[in-house]
């Protein structure tokens, strides 16, 4: 299911580590979603960073 109009997305991860990525996520106060989204968009800002950078030189 999903919300906000977003597709699901699949990923493969093994059992140990998402009960443990929960319990990380649990402890921030989000869900695993939705750190996953800030993880994500971290990740986008910082590429187009490097881009911005590397155009500079």
């Amino acid at each position: 299911m999903t919300t906000k109009g977003t597709p699901g997305r699949v990923i493969r991860v093994d059992e140990e580590t998402w009960t443990a990525y929960g319990e990380v996520c649990k402890a921030k106060g989000l869900s695993r979603a939705a750190d996953l989204r800030v993880y994500i968009n971290r990740e986008i800002a910082a590429h187009k960073r490097r881009l911005r950078e590397s155009a500079s030189d």
